[in-house]
């Protein structure tokens, strides 16, 4: 590609990856997007012709977009755009505009040094308004046309600056720098650039500021990473987290398939039935459940931000850590496994009610990064058959019933107690979860109304969602004056290989009964949904694979770019220690190992024998690639290098062998005045290959190079065997 192309095409390229940038942050309609390409492909057109607009013209044009935006930015004031943005979209539009004149208009130095900045500006104006995988894509995109522009910026500056014949002088003649350029040379009175290294030239710098920045990177911990923001709004329908939840806001909710947050377990408990808990309610109305007074009297309070405990456990063993990426959701709930003793995060405050449930203020248009820890061991069921103590005076509220509950409920329960020959709480806890799981149906269609639908699911119905089954189990238990409340949260979701995290859906909503055991002072998980209700659908094919590992990579996007805090940083550091003492240690064990084979007799032999070959085998390569080059000594055949290009070095050669046979060229003469004087073929033929390279600007043939070689070894052959 001609050098003038390729400075335009890589310009373009960067101004294009700058408003794709834009676009995808949504900062700029599609639509618009399109017809700024439309004018790319126009400025392309007209480079050069008449079409192009002037100077004056197109600082008139730009004088001009000031009212514009003006006006553009009272329209979408006018039309309501969020206080956040505003005036984003007309700064936006601004940026765009100017570019599209500048493309359109004859272009000097300093109207490509003006694109190059109002790209720039996109790229920051993107960041600002989403800072995700799909910006670091098109951020990586732009960093590789921006520095394959700048570099061919400056040499199309330069070569108009130097002229071709002082060029000469930059580099010695026998320069390999420029020797594919000068194979290229078409025209002696322009300098002519390879282009074709010049990506690669691009890329290598990218990767050497990466690496450089890399340690920066994580010495530098982001701050405030919840501020960074999504793209959009915040899940839309997300019921059932409140402190007031009617009857029938979980299954509106299982209705859809947005994803609600991913939570990577590390340590994970061992046969542990896993579900995300949200809130716990205690007091049934007949138609919902919500948070008591008493509840809400009694929250607990945390200061941050950091690490919050919120409980305590018998041994450190028994803690499962879970990493919780929450999406954007109408909800203060922190989920976590039952039982959380602690959360920490980068939260001013956090706050805890009397059933466990954790709160947070925080911003509903923010992604959230926490980690959890929580102590999900059950008592043995042995030690909770033999529970016999009595339930503490404040836990009325646990068995508190509707007054207009259907009697047939109480008799329904009776039946079951008789027949399942249930002795304690246990025992009658797990009688009522079976003829709930066994005898009803599971359905997200068939949902129970009326004035009572409790009563409706059990007696006319008899089939619902979780909801249902959770309500109807604390109920009944509450009848036999056992404490029951129910807790609304999520299955554990589908499992991600490819993330390491399981992927937690608003369709994995769920709806489960705690149950109150004074001796162990516990509540414990009792699950009467049927088992379908319970069963998480794996999704499969390859568009499914693939969408696992975008979610892969947005997560370690998301919790090593964005949620990269002190504690990320702490991680890591001991990470590395841990490997660095592990490399440590077995290098440790092989110098031992090494010692030990030394010692012996024999071993000492086979030591020494593999330092000499060592050595034999150093001096062979080191040999071979002073004879044939280090890339031809990669071969099995190696044919020594020729040094193709070089004008001189074949020609020295040959006059350092004439010296020393006492013949040196005057210097009025010319190299083939004086190869004739001599009557020496061999000198004759490279002097006029020399003076083909030197002075004709041509290039020989491998065939010729090849030739000289062979000439060049016979005569210092020659000069050898004489004395």
């Amino acid at each position: 590609m001609d050098f003038s192309n390729y400075f335009r095409a890589s310009s373009y390229a960067m101004i294009g990856c700058a408003t794709i940038a834009l676009v995808l942050a949504g900062g700029l309609h599609v639509a618009l997007a399109g017809v700024f390409a439309i004018v790319m492909v126009l400025a392309w057109t007209w480079e050069g012709t008449r079409w192009q607009l002037s100077e004056r013209v197109g600082l008139v044009i730009v004088l001009l977009s000031v009212p514009l935006f003006i006006l553009d930015w009272n329209y979408q004031k006018a039309v309501g755009e969020p206080v956040g943005r505003l005036g984003v979209t007309a700064l936006a539009h601004l940026i765009v505009f100017l570019s599209a004149v500048k493309l359109l208009q004859l272009k000097k130095d300093r109207d490509w040094v003006f694109l190059y900045l109002i790209s720039f500006f996109e790229v920051l104006l993107a960041a600002g308004l989403s800072f995700s995988p799909v910006f670091l894509g098109t951020l990586t995109l732009y960093l590789l046309c921006g520095l394959s522009t700048i570099i061919s910026f400056e040499i199309q500056k330069s070569r108009r600056l130097i002229p071709v014949a002082e060029t000469l002088l930059l580099v010695p003649p026998d320069s390999r720098i420029f020797k594919n350029a000068a194979r290229r040379q078409r025209k002696p009175s322009r300098l002519n650039v390879e282009t074709g290294r010049l990506p690669i030239v691009a890329v290598l710098l990218f990767v050497l500021i990466f690496v450089l920045a890399l340690p920066l990177f994580l010495v530098a911990p982001r701050s405030g990473a919840a501020a960074f923001t999504r793209s959009g709004s915040a899940l839309s329908n997300f019921t059932g987290f409140s402190e007031s939840v009617m009857l029938g806001e979980i299954g509106n909710l299982k209705r859809d398939d947005a994803i609600v947050m991913h939570v990577r377990i590390e340590d994970p408990q061992p046969n542990v039935d896993i579900r995300w808990r949200g809130v716990a309610l205690d007091e049934f109305t007949g138609r919902g459940w919500k948070k008591s007074t008493e509840v809400r009297r009694n929250e607990r309070t945390f200061d941050g931000p950091g690490f919050f405990q919120l409980g305590t456990t018998v041994a450190l063993n028994r803690l499962t850590k879970q990493t919780v990426f929450l999406e954007q959701i109408d909800s203060p709930v922190l989920f976590a496994a039952s039982r959380p003793v602690g959360i920490q995060g980068d939260f001013a405050k956090l706050r805890v009610d009397n059933e466990g449930s954790v709160q947070v203020a925080r911003s509903q248009s923010a992604r959230t990064m926490y980690t959890a820890f929580s102590d999900m061991t059950q008592p043995d069921p042995r030690l909770l058959r033999q529970d016999s103590q009595r339930d503490p005076v404040t836990f009325g509220r646990y068995k508190e019933l509707p007054e207009a509950l259907d009697p047939r409920i109480d008799a329904r329960v009776n039946a079951i107690v008789v027949n399942a020959h249930a002795r304690n709480r246990y025992d009658v806890a797990k009688a009522i979860e079976a003829h709930l799981q066994q005898d009803y149906g599971y359905s997200l269609e068939m949902t129970a109304g009326g004035a009572d639908p409790l009563a409706d699911f059990l007696f006319n119905v008899k089939a619902g969602h979780c909801e249902y089954f959770s309500t109807a189990m604390a109920v009944m238990l509450r009848t036999r004056n056992i404490p029951a409340r129910v807790v609304n949260g999520f299955l554990p979701g589908e499992y991600n290989e490819a993330a390491g995290a399981y992927t937690v859906r608003q369709s994995d909503a769920h709806s489960w009964v705690e149950v109150y055991f004074p001796e162990s002072g516990s509540w414990v998980t009792f699950d009467p949904t049927p088992s379908v209700g319970r069963e998480v659908t794996a999704r499969t094919g390859i568009a499914a694979q693939l969408g696992k590992y975008a979610e892969a990579f947005e997560l370690i996007w998301f919790q090593y770019v964005i949620g990269y805090d002190k504690q990320e940083q702490r991680s890591l550091a001991a990470s590395f220690q841990s490997s660095l003492y592990d490399f440590r240690r077995a290098l440790a064990q092989f110098v031992l190992a090494l010692r030990k084979t030394i010692s012996s007799q024999a071993g000492t032999l086979y030591f020494v024998g593999l330092l000499i070959a060592g050595a034999f085998l150093l001096l062979f390569a080191v040999r071979r690639v002073r004879r044939f080059g280090w890339r031809q000594s990669l071969r099995i055949r190696p044919e020594r290098e020729i040094p193709a290009g070089s004008p001189v070095l074949f020609y020295e050669r040959l006059t350092g062998l004439l010296a020393r046979r006492g013949m040196e060229r005057d210097a009025h003469l010319t190299p083939l005045e004086f190869a004739g004087d001599l009557a020496l073929e061999p000198a004759l033929t490279i002097t006029r290959a020399y003076n083909r390279v030197r002075f004709g600007g041509q290039q020989l043939s491998t065939a010729e190079l090849r030739e000289i070689e062979r000439t060049l070894e016979q005569l210092e052959s020659q000069a050898e065997a004489r004395p």
